[in-house]
C-alpha cells in the first residue's frame, strides 16, 4: 500500500529517482516513526509525512517527519551534529566509526505556561535527544549538558517558586507570533548568534503569546535527556520539571523577549 509521503525535488536529486521511487510505494519507509522535527511518533499509513535528509561532511541520513511539522527538504549539518540526528532517529547510542560518542544530541524544545509567583509566565523547556559531550571530547566524560549549561550562565533550579535570574545577552526570537530561534552573545561580544534554531518557525498558543507579549520575558528550562518528555499538558509539565528540580537536574534562565 503506497505511503502517504512526500518527497522533494530536493531529497530526490540527492537519493536518486530509484530510491524515491521506492520510497514512495512504500518498499522502503518505516509505517511508524519518530518525528525527527516534534519527536512525537508518526504513521506514513495515516497521515501525510515528508522525508527530510540530513548531509554531513561524509555521510546522509534520510529521516521522518510530520508533514504538518516541517516539509520535506535537505538539511546541511556538521558530520558531529549528524551523528547526533542519527542516534535521535534510531534511538542508538552506538559509537561512530572512529570509535568516539557523537559529540552533540539534537536539541528538542516544547513551550509551555508555567504558574511561578502567582503569575502564569511563557516557559520553553529545552531537552536533548541524548547525551551531550563536551566538544572536541571523546563523550567517557558522560552526559555533561547541565555542566556546559551552567558554565554559560544558567543556574541550578530547586524548584518552580521563584523566577530564574536573567541571563544577560540571551534572549528569544519571535517574529510574527511564531518561536524563530534562542539566542546567544556572539563571539567577542559581537551580534548575537543561535544557540538553538528550528528548521521551521514554531507555532506558539494564543495563550502563550499573549503571556509572553505581558511579560516581554521567557523563561527556559533545560534538563538532560529523557527527564522531562513531551507531556501532553500542562499540569504535567509542570510535574515533570518539578520532579526534575527535585532531582537537582534542573537548570533555568530568564531570557527577554526579541521580536514580536
Amino acid at each position: 500500500m503506497p505511503r502517504m509521503l512526500d518527497v522533494s525535488q530536493d531529497v530526490r536529486a540527492e537519493i536518486g529517482d530509484d530510491e524515491a521511487d521506492r520510497l514512495l510505494v512504500g518498499d522502503d519507509t518505516p509505517g511508524s516513526y519518530d518525528c525527527t522535527s516534534c519527536r512525537t511518533p508518526g504513521d506514513s499509513d495515516q497521515e501525510r509525512t515528508s522525508t527530510v535528509l540530513f548531509i554531513g561532511d561524509e555521510t546522509a541520513v534520510l529521516a521522518f517527519a510530520h508533514a504538518t511539522c516541517i516539509p520535506s527538504q535537505v538539511v546541511k549539518v556538521a558530520e558531529d551534529q549528524l551523528q547526533g540526528a542519527v542516534r535521535s532517529i534510531t534511538g542508538s547510542e552506538q559509537k561512530n566509526t572512529e570509535g568516539r560518542m557523537p559529540e552533540q544530541a539534537v536539541l528538542g524544545i516544547t513551550s509551555g505556561l508555567v504558574l511561578i509567583e502567582d503569575d502564569v509566565r511563557p516557559a520553553l523547556v529545552v531537552e536533548p535527544t541524548g547525551p551531550v559531550a563536551r566538544p572536541g571530547t571523546d563523550g567517557s566524560g558522560g552526559d555533561e549538558f547541565l555542566q556546559l549549561l551552567l558554565e554559560q550562565g544558567f543556574h541550578p533550579t530547586p524548584g518552580l517558586n521563584e523566577l530564574p535570574a536573567v541571563l544577560p545577552g540571551w534572549s528569544v526570537l519571535l517574529a510574527v507570533g511564531q518561536l524563530h530561534a534562542v539566542l546567544q552573545p556572539g563571539p567577542g561580544g559581537g551580534n548575537p548568534v543561535a544557540w538553538w534554531q528550528a528548521h521551521q518557525p514554531l507555532q506558539v498558543t494564543d495563550g502563550w503569546r499573549a503571556a509572553v507579549n505581558k511579560s516581554q520575558t521567557v523563561l527556559v528550562f533545560a534538563a538532560p535527556a529523557g527527564t522531562i518528555g513531551q507531556q501532553p499538558r500542562e499540569d504535567l509539565l509542570r510535574d515533570a520539571l518539578e520532579k526534575a528540580a527535585v532531582n537537582g537536574v534542573l537548570v533555568a534562565a530568564s531570557m527577554p523577549l526579541a521580536g514580536t
